[in-house]
């Protein structure tokens, strides 16, 4: 990628664009997280060679195939879980936490988990030491349990399916968003945690960056 200097880069004018083009006209409709994602400059969260291409609407690559997740699909999610000032949020794939500083600007708490350790790394530095969110660096698969339960799971990426490790950190009635792989095509889905059980809904098919660490094992064959 070639190396351009942040300076010389209009963000606020992109971050405006974005909104109008990516987000308004693509179901993104909470006013709330509109406004989160219209405030927080998302080129901070990213390294720096990566920067001048912040607000794309495709996957930017983080390195160590790794790549952050699409601004609607991440904008659209957040608008399905049905954000309120007082969740608690556990959000599976920090990446370099951008999606934790919009939840941040949305809900009471968020336990961000990011299981690279440079993206981590950029996480901790971009967020600054945000006392609304808790930064933790381990398997994406395992959550965090210590802070459980949440109100509401954000997977801000496609896996294949939701741990039974996840589930069990969300409090029953509690909501979750994720993007899910289905025989090769990435949909975003919504769901919640009953006694009975738990499962999510597709509700669109929308390009979402594949999370590592979910894959379901196939089958042995002859």
């Amino acid at each position: 990628m070639t190396m351009t200097s942040s300076h010389s880069v209009p963000f606020a004018a992109m971050r405006h664009a974005m909104v109008a083009s990516q987000l308004r006209t693509n179901a993104v409709d909470d006013a709330r997280v509109v406004a989160a994602m219209a405030a927080v400059p998302r080129e901070a969260f990213l390294p720096a060679d990566a920067r001048a291409v912040a607000y794309r609407d495709t996957a930017i690559p983080l390195g160590r195939a790794r790549y952050a997740n699409l601004p609607m699909a991440t904008g659209r999610l957040l608008t399905a879980a049905e954000l309120t000032p007082a969740d608690r949020v556990l959000l599976i794939g920090a990446a370099g936490g951008y999606t934790a500083a919009l939840l941040a600007e949305l809900v009471a708490h968020v336990a961000a988990v990011e299981s690279d350790p440079a993206l981590a790394a950029l996480a901790r530095q971009a967020l600054a030491g945000d006392p609304r969110v808790t930064l933790v660096e381990g398997p994406l698969d395992a959550g965090h349990a210590d802070g459980a339960p949440y109100d509401v799971l954000v997977v801000d990426g496609a896996i294949e399916t939701v741990p039974d490790a996840l589930v069990a950190q969300v409090r029953p009635g509690g909501r979750a968003v994720s993007g899910i792989v289905d025989r090769g095509v990435t949909r975003l889905a919504a769901g919640r945690r009953t006694d009975g059980g738990f499962a999510l809904v597709a509700f669109a098919d929308v390009e979402c960056v594949v999370l590592p660490g979910f894959a379901v094992p196939k089958p042995f064959t002859f």
